[in-house]
């Protein structure tokens, strides 16, 4: 069976095989240590319109799939599962127990919206009711943490048309953001 290595791990791994600029060439040759990527991308936006936050989490498919595995303790496939339903269940669970948001102070509730594949990662989708605009927005999250301990979370945040990013690095969970 061909293994077909996803882009960003190719890239990584020729990126340590070359010499960085602080090394002599003229070393001896060492074997390269690869480091895998290990991150999920979050996107939070407050809609005032409608009134409510919308949030999408985008894990690269393989990292989500092994950490379900091993957590629900049986094979997960997110590109064909077997029973949708389960499927939704299981990372609507996942990340939201991962994944909490509180709005000037006070915690929302996650209603999971469903997910996509797209490519190599799975976008998984919630909102929130939010009716009004928060001046503080404070994230916690360790996706993939029980896993990874290389784990990085990014997280872009949009209020009232203002975008803030940030970034956690395991073993860190909590952000704040405030507009």
């Amino acid at each position: 069976m061909l293994m077909v290595i996803p882009l960003y791990k190719w890239l990584l791994l020729c990126t340590n095989l070359l010499p960085s600029a602080s090394e002599p060439t003229h070393a001896s040759p060492t074997p390269a240590v690869v480091h895998p990527l290990y991150v999920s991308v979050t996107e939070v936006n407050h809609n005032a319109t409608d009134k409510n936050l919308e949030i999408g989490c985008k894990i690269f498919t393989d990292d989500f799939e092994k950490t379900l595995t091993a957590l629900y303790k049986k094979n997960v496939d997110l590109i064909n599962p077997k029973d949708k339903a389960e499927t939704d269940k299981q990372i609507a669970e996942y990340v939201r127990k991962r994944f909490v948001v509180k709005l000037d102070g006070k915690e929302v509730s996650l209603e999971f919206v469903g997910f996509e594949r797209d490519n190599d990662v799975i976008w998984s989708y919630f909102q929130a009711p939010a009716p009004l605009v928060p001046k503080k927005v404070e994230i916690t999250n360790s996706i993939l943490y029980e896993l990874y301990d290389k784990q990085l979370n990014l997280m872009h945040v949009t209020v009232g048309g203002v975008r803030k990013s940030t970034r956690l690095n395991y073993p860190d969970k909590e952000a704040r953001l405030e507009f």
